[in-house]
């Protein structure tokens, strides 16, 4: 077996059962699971339509690289949402079988195990960037996003010895678990430092187009308005899990600098990964349409509105701009204020804890849970009288 895999931590939602086993909740309380970021609003009737209307195509191998119609879709979404002038379906795009699956063999292709080689990604974070390091024999360098950095990573304290041996820098903006944004001038600050220091940046934006007011920046935006046309050592992961709520069609894409992609793709040949014909034809009647998406946006902040407001009885709470997240501060500690909310509330929430590593002494997670406000606006009003029962209780 390799020898990696006994590098890698258990996922967070194998500790959080572990953390469940043996409670029993109220059986008076139906269950209310908010711990994953699990879209439960159905997916726009005319997806499944299109899934449904080309079954037919599951007679047919599909290729690695997509339904041509597919990329241009993708590269003319690409160039309304983020204002660019231009991206070439043919070689800056790249169909995947959700992100999940691209997060984690992005790094399998661009590290070099033979150069010491490092990945930043930053703390907490979605375990994918640090499963897919180790198993590309990389060390993980962990940034911390703290109240004191805006719940954002720290790159400052990033010291020059770490910058010269990164080969990949994960970015996740909108940020999960806390719902910031990275602004235009810090991605073109880190872009800055790719080039200077020879290292790709892999830019999550999965949570883009859940939004409160104005669309957050990509990262190609930043570096078309850089000049750097080519979207030079930069590569975006979009997908319809969230933005779409269609997390089970498995759908969303890669984009960005050519010559990456094209080392990358021959990766994906060999990977065995090409997207289901009926899937793929769906997802250009997704990523067409912005009259549901909008209709999404909404929904959430419909819902973030009403359990802030539930919330804001007890005390202080942050509305994050954009995805569906609220990184709430609990007390007696995240694992245990979560343990309790099961035990006498049966509700569900993901310790912070679970998602992060201890830097210099410090887990940037502990003391917040992740709650996901991704269930109808009646269940996360009633979800949320029951946290703040919990949190009056402390």
């Amino acid at each position: 077996m390799n020898p990696r895999l006994a590098e890698l931590h258990p996922y967070p939602f194998e500790k959080l059962a572990r953390l469940k086993a043996g409670v029993e909740p109220p059986a008076d309380k139906p269950h209310i699971a908010l711990s994953i970021g699990e879209p439960q609003d159905p997916p726009p009737h005319f997806v499944s339509e299109a899934v449904i209307g080309h079954l037919h195509g599951l007679a047919k191998y599909p290729t690695t690289r997509g339904l041509p119609a597919l990329r241009e879709a993708i590269a003319a979404w690409l160039q309304r949402r983020f204002a660019l002038p231009g991206v070439d379906p043919e070689t800056q795009v790249l169909p995947v079988n959700g992100t999940r699956e691209a997060l984690f063999s992005f790094a399998q292709a661009v590290v070099d195990p033979s150069r010491r080689p490092l990945v930043a990604m930053p703390n907490p974070f979605y375990q994918i960037y640090e499963g897919a390091a180790l198993l590309a024999g990389a060390e993980p360098y962990y940034l911390n996003a703290t109240a004191a950095t805006g719940w954002l990573p720290d790159f400052d304290a990033v010291p020059e010895s770490v910058w010269r041996r990164c080969q990949l820098l994960y970015l996740c903006s909108p940020y999960n678990p806390t719902g910031q944004v990275i602004g235009l001038e810090r991605l073109q600050d880190l872009i800055e430092k790719a080039h200077r220091y020879d290292f790709v940046i892999a830019g999550d934006e999965c949570y883009s187009e859940l939004h409160d007011g104005e669309p957050p920046p990509g990262l190609l935006q930043a570096a078309a308005e850089m000049g750097h046309g080519d979207f030079s050592r930069c590569v975006v992961f979009h997908s319809l899990s969230k933005r779409s709520s269609a997390p089970g069609l498995r759908s969303g894409f890669v984009a960005g600098d050519a010559g990456v992609l094209a080392r990358y793709f021959r990766y994906r040949t060999y990977h065995g990964c090409a997207m289901p014909l009926p899937v793929q034809h769906a997802s250009i009647a997704a990523w067409s349409d912005e009259a549901h998406v909008e209709r999404n946006r909404r929904a959430y902040r419909e819902r973030f509105a009403a359990v802030a407001a539930v919330l804001g009885e007890v005390g202080e709470v942050t509305v994050p701009p954009a995805g569906f997240y609220f990184w709430l501060e609990v007390p007696g500690g995240d694992v245990e204020f979560a343990r309790r909310l099961y035990a006498r509330h049966n509700v569900t929430v993901l310790p912070g804890s679970f998602l992060a590593r201890e830097v210099d002494g410090v887990n940037p997670g502990e003391g917040y849970v992740r709650v996901a406000w991704v269930h109808s606006l009646e269940t996360c009003i009633e979800a949320a009288r029951r946290i703040r029962d919990e949190l009056a209780a402390w």
